[in-house]
């Protein structure tokens, strides 16, 4: 998913702010006002790239007049050492704007390579692994975007754009054909159903839900799953996916596969910037 400008802008000037405060003390004592310089963004481990805009985006807003060239765009497989982006202007922008610029392409090259290797793990198998709304706050659309870059399908962005009717929905209507008539009555988007039980899943199917989630099940409740449905809605398994157990989970035939890691759990890509 493409990120909007605004959207960016926000995220960027709020880190910013965080990371500033009253001024860059050290920056400013040792870096003279009118110092030009030029450092290379470099990627020190194998991963997939991702955050060059939201790091153009950040030296930008400290000095407008900076020129920013990326060698790679989001999505790229890079082997270290690799200069992913080279920026030049105020020198004093550039120090100050270091950490914040290294802080998102660290982190969301991290969430595009973890991503990218659960998207291989299911190579061939047609299943598509999706993301959650276990994101940092603040950072949604940053880290859903990364999601993408890395090979991934995005879930629903927030509450206001799908339909999941979970466990507390169930317990708050009074049941699941409850829940579902209230459902369709206040919207027209497409209805999902989260189950933990083959009871479940056989009751969601005779509704006619538009999907199901498939939560913590075994491969053998998986299996029988796949069997009820027999193609008649779209099948998501879901519930503490890893790298070890997601190829066996996408061979019981569901069609997606929803992995919470790829935001909560992925680690940062090593990367540095340094003055040439």
């Amino acid at each position: 998913m493409a990120v909007a400008t605004d959207t960016l802008e926000r995220i960027v000037h709020a880190a910013l702010a965080e990371d500033i405060g009253a001024g860059d003390v050290t920056t400013d004592a040792t870096v003279a006002p009118d110092a030009l310089g030029t450092a290379a963004l470099l990627v020190k481990e194998p991963g997939v790239v991702c955050g060059l805009h939201a790091a153009e985006t950040t030296f930008r807003a400290l000095d407008p007049d900076v020129r920013f060239e990326a060698f790679a765009s989001d999505g790229d497989v890079v082997e270290p050492p690799a200069i992913v982006a080279r920026v030049t202007g105020s020198e004093r922008a550039i120090l100050t704007g270091e950490r914040v610029a290294l802080n998102f392409v660290g982190h969301l090259s991290g969430i595009a390579t973890l991503t990218r290797q659960y998207v291989d793990a299911v190579a061939g198998t047609g299943v598509a692994v999706l993301d959650t709304r276990k994101t940092t706050p603040g950072l949604r659309a940053l880290e859903k975007h990364a999601v993408a870059a890395g090979g991934g399908t995005n879930h629903r962005f927030g509450l206001d754009d799908a339909v999941l009717i979970k466990d507390n929905h169930l317990r708050a209507a009074g049941s699941l054909p409850d829940a579902v008539e209230l459902v369709r009555a206040a919207t027209d988007v497409p209805v999902e159903v989260e189950c933990e039980t083959l009871v479940q899943v056989g009751e969601a199917l005779e509704l006619g839900v538009d999907a199901i989630l498939l939560d913590n099940m075994t491969l053998v409740e998986l299996r029988e799953a796949v069997a009820l449905a027999r193609g008649r809605t779209r099948l998501e398994a879901s519930g503490g996916v890893t790298l070890d157990t997601i190829r066996a989970i996408a061979e019981t035939g569901v069609d997606e596969i929803s992995v919470g890691a790829l935001t909560h759990s992925a680690r940062s890509l090593d990367v540095s910037l340094e003055l040439t």
